[in-house]
């Protein structure tokens, strides 16, 4: 056990370290999920587009899940917020960071294929506009949940 316990820490360690792919940057990444028998979870991260050239994030693909999308929350009125799938996908202009974080854009995970572990790495594959494909590896950070509280999605298990 503590061998799981020391690997799972040095995974979360490594996430410091950006991923890179010419000119987009994706930093900070990480996934959680409400509970072990969750059926969706969610990541979230920074991406840095340091091209001269405004990119869009229009779709990722997980081998984790049946349905990897990409979602944001509105306001439904009266203060509800509801998260809604983003066909077109987050607009990053040239030079800045778009933020994928609880309340806002993020990746969701529905009818998930495995159980989210503490310190597991989760392979994703973000799809850009105009940077192409670019593989990463997010690690599973349960102890986000609890400062990030509940993942109440609604019926996402399909």
């Amino acid at each position: 056990m503590k061998l799981k316990s020391i690997l799972g820490a040095a995974a979360l360690i490594l996430t410091a370290i950006p991923a890179f792919a010419d000119d987009i940057m994706v930093h900070d990444a990480y996934a959680r999920s409400a509970s072990p028998s969750a059926m969706a979870g969610g990541a979230f991260m920074a991406i840095m587009n340091h091209s001269d050239t405004d990119d869009r994030l229009i779709e990722v693909r997980s081998d984790v899940a049946k349905r990897v999308e990409l979602h944001t929350h509105i306001d439904a009125g009266d203060g509800v917020m509801q998260m809604r799938r983003v066909e077109d996908g987050f607009a990053i202009a040239a030079g800045e960071t778009h933020m994928l974080q609880r309340g806002g854009d993020h990746v969701m995970f529905m009818g998930l294929n495995q159980s989210f572990v503490q310190g597991d790495m989760l392979p994703v594959t973000l799809v850009f506009e105009n940077a192409g494909e670019v593989e990463i590896e997010i690690p599973v950070d349960l102890e986000r949940q609890a400062e990030m509280g509940d993942m109440s999605h609604g019926d996402h298990s399909n």
